[in-house]
């Protein structure tokens, strides 16, 4: 029996990255998954990844930046397992390659829909159903471009800085209600996002790795770690934190 056994999860943006290897930590705790993306094929593989490590969890396509697929999502997973007990709300962009002057107003609104509205429209429904069953804990993926400025980056790094602003409004609001709400900062984690960025600089690699005092790039499963502790019962007195797990990055 694991720590999340007889719960029910959500992650959203878990088709591959940092939401798959959540999705599969869930599971491996005994959680049943609600693996969630827009990214039809890569939810798939997931769910079928858990399955095969014996655990349980169903794919559902959703555009979080979308309020009625939202609502619908999270309808599903009530009707199919009852309630949510977590929700790990990853699902992220990072789209944008340029000094703030020379961006443009597409890239930002894109930017601010799916980073800061769809985490919005995802816990405006999570903390809805987790109030009729009397708590919960949310997760939300930050950023460390969330705690400092990240150059090159001006609407990801305020997309992100809006998401810690709504982590901490919302523990703040819903504590006594029984809803922890935490968000975790990753340092630069090597996943896709990160291969297509060095792909476009591949020169960039070392300075980005020496950013990091502990010597190396993270991980998907050091972030996937971090939520799911962030979501269980040991870290039952922690909400409205915002945990760096980014190898000393801010730490300078």
């Amino acid at each position: 029996m694991g720590t999340f056994a007889g719960k029910s999860v959500l992650v959203t943006g878990a088709a591959g990255g940092i939401g798959r290897a959540a999705a599969l930590a869930f599971a491996r705790e005994g959680a049943r998954v609600a693996v969630v993306d827009i990214d039809a094929k890569g939810g798939e593989e997931t769910v079928a990844l858990i399955a095969q490590a014996g655990g349980e969890a169903a794919f559902t396509q959703t555009d979080i930046s979308k309020s009625a697929q939202v609502e619908a999502m999270v309808a599903g997973i009530v009707a199919r397992w009852g309630r949510l007990d977590c929700a790990f709300n990853n699902a992220g962009i990072e789209i944008e390659h340029l000094p703030l002057a020379e961006a443009d107003e597409e890239t930002f609104d894109r930017l601010m829909s799916v980073n800061v509205k769809g985490v919005w429209l995802c816990m405006k429904h999570e903390i809805r159903q987790m109030l009729k069953q009397g708590g919960g804990a949310i997760v939300n993926t930050a950023s460390v471009a969330g705690l400092v400025g990240a150059p090159l980056m001006p609407a990801y790094t305020a997309s992100k800085h809006a998401v810690v602003g709504l982590t901490k409004t919302a523990a703040a609001e819903y504590g006594k209600a029984g809803i922890r709400v935490n968000s975790v900062c990753p340092g630069i984690i090597r996943t896709q996002m990160l291969e297509r960025a060095l792909e476009r600089e591949p020169r960039r690699e070392k300075s980005i790795v020496n950013l990091h005092p502990i010597g190396r790039l993270g991980e998907a499963e050091e972030i996937a770690n971090a939520a799911v502790w962030l979501c269980s019962d040991a870290a039952s007195f922690v909400t409205g934190h915002q945990l760096a797990v980014d190898g000393g990055l801010t730490a300078i």
